[in-house]
Order: C-alpha cells, then sequence, then structure tokens
C-alpha cells in the first residue's frame, strides 16, 4: 500500500522492482494537484504539494487500484485510472462518557470550543473569526482552543479565554484527543477545489473528543450531519456561526443530546468493520 507519495529514490526503485510485488494500492486522502493551485494555502506546504502532484502519475501507473477517502476525491481520478474506490475514514479512537455536559456553561465551569484543523485550513478559520472573537469577547463562559500555536489569527490568540497550543504530531495529537474534552468543535470549510475533495473526517475527531460539531453547510458534511440532531450545518457568513454557537452555548441540555446523537453516528459511519471488510475483499 502507497499512502500519498513515495521520495524520487523510492519511486524509482519500486518501478524497477514492480514485478516482485502483489497487488499494490494508491490510498489517497487529499487533492494534490488542488493544493498545489491553491494561493490561499501556505507557501511551504503548496510547494510540497507541488512535488507530490508531479510524481503522481507515476505512481498511479504502478498501482492496481486507487482507494480515495471520499466520492468527490474518487471522482478527480477516475479518469487517471482504470480502478478507482471509496473508502471512508474509520473511527480509529475510543469514544469518551460525555459527563463533561453535565454542566451548562458558566465561569466556574466555561464550556470548551476547539479548532483542531491544520494550516490547510487557516483561511476556513480566518472566515469565521470574526464570529469567534465577538462571543469570545461577549461571554465569559466560554473557552475557545486553536491548536495552530505561532499561527492562531491575532484577533483570537491576544484573547485571554483563547488557548494555543501548538500542533502535534499524528500520533502525539491521537493520545491528546483521548483525555481532551470539548462542548462544540468547529469544522468551517469554504467553496473550495482543494476542499472539494475532503472526506467528513473532522465529524469523528469531533465525536471522539466529546463535542458536537458546527460544519461548514457542503459536502462532504451533508453526507453525515443532520441538522439539529447530530451537529450543525450552516452557511459562510460570520453571523450564522455566531449564530450557531450561541444556539449550542444557549440551549445545553439539547446540545448535549446531540453530542449523544453524533456519537451514536460516529460509531455507525466510521465502524472499523468497514475497513477490515474491505481490505479482507483485496486479500488474493
Amino acid at each position: 500500500m502507497l499512502c500519498r507519495s513515495l521520495p524520487p529514490s523510492w519511486l524509482r526503485w519500486l518501478a524497477r522492482h514492480r514485478h516482485a510485488f502483489g497487488y499494490v494500492v494508491y490510498l489517497i486522502d487529499d487533492d494534490i494537484v488542488a493544493a498545489a493551485d491553491d494561493a490561499t494555502l501556505p507557501a511551504a506546504y503548496r510547494q510540497r504539494m507541488a512535488g507530490i502532484a508531479k510524481r503522481q502519475p507515476a505512481l498511479l501507473a504502478l498501482c492496481d487500484e486507487v482507494v480515495a477517502c471520499s466520492d468527490a476525491l474518487a471522482a478527480r481520478f477516475s479518469a487517471l485510472h482504470q480502478h478507482v474506490s471509496v473508502l471512508t475514514p474509520p473511527l480509529i479512537a475510543s469514544l469518551p462518557r460525555l459527563e463533561h455536559f453535565d454542566e451548562p456553561p458558566s465561569v466556574q465551569s466555561p464550556w470548551q470550543i476547539g479548532f483542531h484543523g491544520t494550516r490547510a485550513h487557516m483561511q476556513d478559520l480566518l472566515h469565521i473569526t470574526p464570529a469567534l472573537w465577538a462571543l469570545l469577547n461577549l461571554r465569559q463562559d466560554i473557552q475557545c482552543e486553536v491548536m495552530l500555536g505561532k499561527h492562531t489569527p491575532t484577533a483570537l490568540a491576544s484573547l485571554p479565554n483563547t488557548s494555543t497550543p501548538d500542533p502535534l504530531p499524528w500520533q502525539d495529537f491521537r493520545h491528546y484527543q483521548a483525555s481532551r474534552r470539548v462542548h462544540i468543535g468547529l469544522a468551517p470549510l469554504l467553496q473550495t477545489p482543494f476542499n472539494e475533495g475532503k472526506s467528513f473526517i473532522k465529524f469523528l475527531d469531533i465525536a471522539a473528543m466529546g463535542g458536537v460539531g458546527i460544519y461548514s453547510n457542503r459536502y462532504p458534511y451533508t453526507e453525515v450531519v443532520r441538522h439539529g440532531e447530530n451537529g450543525l450545518l450552516v452557511g459562510d457568513t460570520p453571523d450564522e456561526w455566531r449564530a450557531a454557537l450561541q444556539q449550542l452555548l444557549n440551549n445545553p441540555e439539547a446540545t448535549a443530546n446531540m453530542a449523544q446523537q453524533a456519537a451514536a453516528d460516529a460509531l455507525r459511519v466510521g465502524a472499523p468493520q468497514h475497513a477490515v471488510d474491505f481490505w479482507q475483499a483485496r486479500q488474493h
């Protein structure tokens, strides 16, 4: 199985020794070409994606199958490879009990709001920053965590009820996620070619931290989120995001019920057995 890319030397080695391998699968979770072309993404990230995009055709030529994380991303590869399949993300974290919802938000026990996206989602976060800033200035019964470290938007980082931990490597983040609890998770996603290839992984991530998500009202979140039942789907204006946050904060019992439903749905759509069955069907 190949994930995303290989260094050029490894790619050349695989091409020379392809006959020694059986069924080779290319596992891809992002639209690399769109990322390289997206001027809103960090320059270093775009440069890295451009390098991967340049090597991608050679990788595709060596693989028997492409496995994408979403239907939209799979569609991008349908003209590039004859065998493209979809495997949506599995839930690999244990879901917590939801005792942190036992108390309504208060100054003594503020509700936790979290944004745990990467810098690739900086523009998405900046778009809703005015809503966050206004609410964090208005209410002392909430705290916001933005895991972008020094890259956190200044308007948020300057507020006393905002914390800005540094991003963590994946394995470290998994350990952090297992112990960190949020009430509300934020998953803004603007309409861009890069974002169109995304999966609904944030739905699972937010559930893994015990939270209710607020999501942009577009694919892929519309595949798993039922507005008002297991999360909120909102438009792109900051006012809509502020209203959604206020709705969850002002109705703690309903929000707790949504968190329960989100957990149940995460167990269903992210059932690891789906992935087990998928890969077992490819054993030769």
